[in-house]
Order: C-alpha cells, then structure tokens, then sequence
C-alpha cells in the first residue's frame, strides 16, 4: 500500500512528498521522541520494484555505510538507515532550502544570464571543501576509504535559507574498504553532461573526477549553460577530446584569473588538473576573497530568499532581506542581465513612418537585406542576438546553406525544410553596400495588389496576449538603450519581429534601435580581406556565406576554402564561420576536419541556435558512420 502524507514508518511520521528518482522516492519526515520532540528529517525510501534487486540492495547499503561516516558542514548527514515492512531507507539531513539546479533556473527566470560570479565562486568553493573531507577518509587502521561521488552536479547540491551548501547522495560513491565493491569495467554512472574525459572512457576514476565535475557545475553557474551539449556520443566524443570553449567566449567581463582556475579544472589529462578539490577550493578561495573580502554564507541566504519569496510566502513564511543586499542583487542583475523585467518605463512612440517589408531574396540572388548588425567587437551576447534568431537574416541563409547539397557529407538523410522568415527594411536608412543593389519602394498599393505591403494604413488589431508580449519586449529594448547594451536591444527587437510580423510596434522597436546604435557608425576596425576584397566582419557574414556558396556552385573548392579560412581567422569566436568551415569540409570530404569545425560551432553557438540541431544530427550519422 502506498505512502500517504501523516503515516506513521517506522520512528518517523511523514510530513510531504518531495519526489521520486531512478531509484529512490523522498520524503520531508519528523522523528518523533519523548515528551513531543521532533527532528525534521529526510527520509530516502528503495522503490518497491528494487527491493528484491540483491546487486543494488547491495548498492544502498554501502551507500548508508560510507555516508553515515560523513560529517562535514557541507555534506548532508546520514541519521539512520533500515527497513520498514521489508523496505530500506536512509534518514538523512533535511536542508531547508533548494537544489542548485533550481536555483540556476529561477535566477535565469528572474532576467540573469547567469549567477553573479561571487555566488558562483562561493558555491564551488563550499562544495570543495565537502568533497576533499569526504575522498581523504580514512578507515580505523589509518587506510584510505577511495571516496569518489561521481554524480557531482546541480541536482546534488542543496542551498539553505540560511546559507549552507551541502553535498547529497554519494549512492554511486565508491569505497575500495565496503565488501571489496568494485564497479564493472566500462560501467559508466552519473549524468553523462557531467562526465569527466576518463568517465566518459569507462576508465577507472579518483577525486579528480569529482574535480572535474565540479568545474563543470562553477561553469554553468558562471555562463548558464555547460560546456558540452547534445547527445551521449557527442558528448563522450567532445569530452574525451577535452574540446571545451573557454567561459570567457560565453561571458567575456570575466576574469582571467577565473577563467584560468576554471579551465585548469577541466583540464582533459587529469594529472594536469587540481591535484584534489583541496587545491581547487584554494585557488578559488584566494580569488574570491581577493576580489569580493565580504562575501559570506549570508549573501547566499539572501539570494535565495530573494529568488523564492513567493515559495515562501505560500508557506506562510517571510524570511528577512536587508536592504543593503537588495542594492547589490541589482547591480548583479545590471550585470548578468539578458532583459529586464516588464515594470521598467515603456519605450515612447516614434512618429509614424512609411516602413515596408520585402520578401527575402533567394539563395542564388545577390540582394542583401538590410537588417540591424551590432557593431564588432561585442561580447557573447551580440553572438547570442546574432546567432539566436535575432538577426534572422544570418540563421536563415546559413539554414540554406548546411541544408544545400555542398553540405551534405552522408547520403540518404533528407534535409529539413528551410525557414525563410521575411525582414523588415527601415526607411530612411544608409545605402546597401557596393555589392548590392539598393531596394527601391515601389509606389503604394494596396496590400491584395502588390508583394510589398504597405503597413502604413490601418493595423491589424492586436490582441491582449499579444499587446502584453509587446510591451515586456519594448521594456527592455528601453532599458538596453539605457544601459547602452546594443546586443540586449538588437535581440529583442528583432525578436518582437520575428513573433508578431504585423505589430507596428516592433517595426518602430527595430528603427529605435537603429536610430540609438547604429546611425552613421564607423566601420568596423577588424575586417579582413579575402575573395575579391570583401570585407569580413560580424556585420556582414551573410554576404560571406552568399559568396561560399557561389564558389561551391562553381565548384572552386580552393576559393571557398580560402574564403572560409579567412572568416574564422577574422573572426574566431563568431560560430557562423565555424559553420561555413564545417559545411566546405563536408563538401570536399575532409570528414574529419569537417567534424572539428562542426564542434567549434556547438562550442561557440546559443543553445537554441538555428541550425543546432541539424549539426548535432550531421554529427551524429558521421559517428554512426564510423561504427564497425
């Protein structure tokens, strides 16, 4: 009979249902004593299809062993361990408080790119300094445990309102002492995103795993996403190849320092990373204190507190947030900020003028649409706003160009359709480059008459959902000008775009924003030239993709080549070129190579960009391909 909230099992009364796991489901419990007193507890129960499984009931047991030897300020303890009516379970510490990976959500919810890099810092460094106590214990006679916990990530970590970090679940942990348990070769456990370069080998592992994860974890609090992504043998190959991009190509303000210590803790040969987590937290330690001295648990507590008010307020409970610390959480979200919330002032109405859409030329013609381009040099966010959609004129003919024939190293794989969204051209704006020829508005017509409508007569209506989206992202193209945050302010105006085509407001966001950034800027200082003298800049890659695409046509495979090298020397960190690099190596069957660039491009690219997944897909049939 299953578990129901108030029942009584064993010395505990169950309190609420917290979830269910691969292999265990949790409660919040109290352990009911003498004259009333109680203990909030947390009670880990073998699920019941499990419970006859002698390897894994084998399995549990060693985890309640080694745990309950574990007392460190930031791991949870183990209380108690037994059955109940033939069930096992683990009582251990409540932490009242949320995992990790909730946190790192609610912060990217509440408009943080990432979490600010002191918190990041402070967390890693705490979850240091409970793994190095847990892999150096020692048993009665003075030998070594071999405590490795191998499923570090965000999901193991939980953060207390009150600020303490505390390391859960070393059920995969393995102690060489526990009935000589010893994990089968090959056998690889945990969350694979996670896995070290020898995890990911089946190779048999130590503390400096639990480095490497824990190097994984500080880089996705630091940039808001992991390093690696995709499927399992994309991710094994990456990993065994430590192909992994610097956190400053993601989030370019942060240290070097930083970015070094992360890095060293992800180094692929393990003999070249932080010798112990001891060392790692060190490292960590001295740039925190070196940069942030008042940094403490508190700043922690109130973050929390901060990001969950309203989990508490249900609860009936409101926990107390200084002023002082408000102040800073502002700055911190100016800082990591990728919008800001709708409260802040509407942008003010442009007067009208005569704006009209054109449809997008085809791959074959040589007319550039004019769209917003933030100027070069900008840090991850103009690539995000680039890549992600936001400028639509780039994602959509690099679409065209991995879907064309040129791009295709394998056969029988049928290319997806190409999107093919139209873009708006503001008028008056500066003349189309030298190569393309200047659009020319024809006389008004009405819209069942002619391709180009006119918008300037009466709008469609808009409805409320509609009317509110709109406004949140005019909000925050206002606070982009603000903050003179030009890559914030091309993204979402081009976003409002891409939802609602037929919004006048969005069309005025995209000349506000053209008007604020954009308005007779010099040209860029970093173009190089290639093919013909053409300019290769972040402004106008689609030109750069057009003229590849011409020069495999013409099967001048040395010329696109070339051209490809140029863009990727002129622009390293843009992943587009990285694209066009992979597509021009999958022509000329350089399969290899053209693996390496694909990779760079995922490395480089926004988790949601365009043509991601196609790359992950041509990957996948290249590793496919490869299997005996």
């Amino acid at each position: 009979m299953a578990l129901q909230t108030g029942d009584v099992f064993g010395r505990y009364e169950l309190v609420s249902w917290l979830g269910r796991g691969g292999m265990a489901e949790t409660w919040r419990a109290q352990l009911v004593g003498d004259a009333g007193v109680t203990k909030p507890v947390l009670i880990k129960k073998v699920l019941p299809e499990y419970a006859n499984d002698e390897a894994f009931i084998s399995m549990f047991i060693s985890e309640a062993r080694i745990s309950a030897t574990l007392s460190h300020g930031n791991v949870a303890q183990v209380f108690d361990f037994g059955r109940v009516d033939g069930e096992y379970f683990l009582a251990m510490e409540f932490v009242d408080g949320q995992p990790l990976h909730r946190v790192l959500k609610r912060a990217l919810k509440t408009g943080m790119a990432a979490l600010p890099t002191p918190v990041a810092v402070f967390i890693a460094m705490e979850m240091c300094r409970g793994l190095h106590y847990a892999h150096t214990r020692i048993n009665g006679s003075g030998a070594p445990l071999g405590i490795v916990h191998r499923d570090i990530s965000p999901d193991n970590v939980l953060l207390g309102y009150e600020g303490q970090i505390k390391i859960v679940d070393f059920g995969i942990a393995k102690a060489q002492l526990l009935r000589g348990f010893k994990t089968a070769p090959g056998v690889v456990k945990g969350k694979y995103l996670f896995f070290s370069p020898e995890q990911a080998r089946g190779e048999e592992v130590d503390a400096r795993t639990d480095v490497w994860a824990t190097g994984v974890v500080l880089y996705e609090l630091l940039c808001g996403r992991l390093p690696v992504e995709g499927p399992p043998h994309v991710v094994m190959m990456r990993l065994g190849r430590g192909e992994i991009p610097a956190p400053v190509v993601l989030r370019p303000e942060l240290p070097k320092e930083l970015n070094d210590i992360v890095m060293k803790a992800l180094t692929p040969d393990r003999n070249q990373r932080f010798e112990s987590s001891h060392a790692f937290g060190d490292a960590l330690a001295g740039f925190l204190y070196s940069n942030f001295p008042r940094f403490s648990a508190m700043s922690i507590a109130h973050l929390l507190r901060v990001l969950f008010r309203g989990d508490l307020v249900q609860e009936g409970r409101e926990l107390p947030v200084p002023g002082s610390f408000l102040e800073e959480m502002k700055s911190w979200r100016e800082q990591t900020a990728t919008a800001e919330p709708a409260a802040l002032a509407p942008v003010e109405r442009q007067p009208t003028r005569r704006v009209t859409r054109v449809a997008r030329p085809s791959i074959t013609e040589t007319t550039e649409p004019r769209a917003l381009a933030a100027p070069s040099g900008m840090s991850r966010q103009m690539v995000y706003g680039l890549s992600a959609g936001g400028l639509l004129t780039v994602g959509a003919c690099l679409w065209l160009l991995l879907d064309s024939p040129a791009s295709q190293p394998f056969t029988g794989a049928p290319p997806p359709t190409p999107i093919r969204p139209s873009v708006a051209v503001v008028e008056p704006s500066p003349p189309p480059p030298p190569t393309s020829p200047p659009v020319t508005p024809e006389p008004e017509k009405t819209a069942s008459a002619d391709p180009i409508r006119n918008v300037a007569s009466e709008p469609p209506p808009v409805s409320e959902k509609e009317a509110a989206a709109v406004k949140k992202m005019k909000d925050a193209v206002a606070s982009a000008i603000r903050r003179n945050q030009a890559a914030d302010a091309v993204y979402h105006s081009n976003h409002c775009e891409e939802l609602y085509p037929n919004n006048e407001d969005c069309r005025l966001l995209k000349r506000q924003v053209n008007e604020n950034f954009f308005a007779e800027r010099p040209p860029p200082s970093t173009a190089r030239k290639s093919a013909g003298e053409l300019d290769i800049t972040e402004a106008n890659i689609l030109d750069v993709q057009m003229r590849v695409q011409g020069l495999l046509r013409s099967k001048d495979m040395e010329g696109a080549l070339q051209l490809a090298n140029d863009c990727a020397a002129a622009l390293p960190k843009l992943a587009e070129c990285q694209l066009i690099l992979g597509v021009v190596h999958g022509r000329l069957k350089n399969h290899r190579e053209s693996e390496q660039h694909y990779n760079n491009f995922l490395m480089l690219a926004p988790p949601d960009h365009i043509k991601r997944a196609r790359v992950l897909d041509i990957l996948s049939k290249q590793a496919e391909s490869k299997s005996p």
